[in-house]
């Protein structure tokens, strides 16, 4: 890209969507190429991920696993060889098992911790030595309102997105004047499997992928710190943090039900993710190489 388009434009870019066989992943992988970017899917489910690049252009796909710093210099050798050095990076591998924090199993824990944290400090590490180099980069790290908002349920996954927009900002400030931008995505409650069969609480709202893929993209541009999906979500939740008493936001909470991820999930209809899941908590105590990345 020219010094004049740079982070204007997508077009002629290389993108890498961690955990973009599905989901959020999926929908940013299209509409980066349908904007002229060519885009690489990492993840560990490679059949999936291969037919979703098989249905966009300019997008290809390869196996990452997105705790292992080995899997990620595989990848980015692969992407660079290919296609050349790379522009925007978009953590957006994530899992979220529900439900309470005792009934957790330790493989579980590690599980969150190691793909929602890990990976994403993995990727950053991956990809900023070249674009401090060569003085331009854009990366992305989808974090979730459940980094700003507490959920009973979702204790471990809190942690994790609390540690995941802590660790945005902080790198963002670290890397100011070097030429690359760091962003992180809040979501609210997106329709994708990662939520099937939940009715989070706390009067989150809800917005379908395409919603999330449009504001990360528009990051490029704006290279906002942070961006809620909905725009309205975190700057209303930090009034509310700030100014009402937390007995009050209790009164609230109670009447809106926040404690339905520990008591109301439809474990049918989240029967296919909670599955997945286990495969990949199996496959993440295995020893030898592992396989334990599920995209938004």
């Amino acid at each position: 890209m020219s010094a004049a388009s740079q982070l204007g434009s997508v077009d002629g870019t290389t993108v890498i969507i961690t955990g973009g066989a599905r989901g959020i992943g999926a929908a940013t992988a299209r509409l980066f190429a349908d904007r002229g970017a060519t885009v690489w899917i990492g993840d560990v489910d490679t059949d999936v991920a291969a037919a979703t690049a098989d249905d966009i252009p300019r997008a290809r796909s390869g196996r990452l696993d997105v705790t292992s710093p080995r899997s990620w210099q595989q990848f980015v050798d692969t992407v660079v060889s290919d296609s050349g050095p790379i522009d925007i990076l978009v953590n957006n591998a994530g899992v979220m098992p529900l439900g309470a924090l005792t009934d957790e199993t330790d493989a579980t824990t590690d599980l969150i911790l190691d793909v929602n944290v890990k990976g994403m400090l993995n990727g950053i590490r991956a990809v900023v030595p070249q674009m401090v180099d060569r003085r331009f980069g854009h990366i992305v790290n989808v974090a979730s309102m459940a980094g700003m908002i507490p959920i009973p349920g979702m204790v471990t996954y809190n942690a994790s997105k609390f540690a995941a927009l802590g660790a945005s900002l902080a790198a963002r400030r670290e890397y100011a004047g070097t030429g690359v931008s760091i962003s992180a995505i809040l979501p609210a409650a997106v329709r994708t499997e990662l939520a099937s069969g939940a009715e989070l609480g706390g009067g989150m709202p809800t917005v379908d992928p395409d919603v999330v893929a449009a504001a990360i993209v528009k990051t490029v541009r704006t290279q906002a710190a942070r961006t809620s999906v909905p725009r309205w979500v975190a700057p209303g939740w930090s009034v509310v943090n700030a100014f009402v008493p937390e007995s009050i936001q209790n009164v609230a909470r109670r009447l809106l039900d926040d404690r339905r991820a520990l008591r109301s999930i439809d474990a049918d209809g989240r029967r296919t993710y909670s599955d997945r899941i286990d495969r990949q908590t199996r496959a993440h105590c295995a020893p030898g190489p592992t396989s334990n990345e599920v995209g938004k």
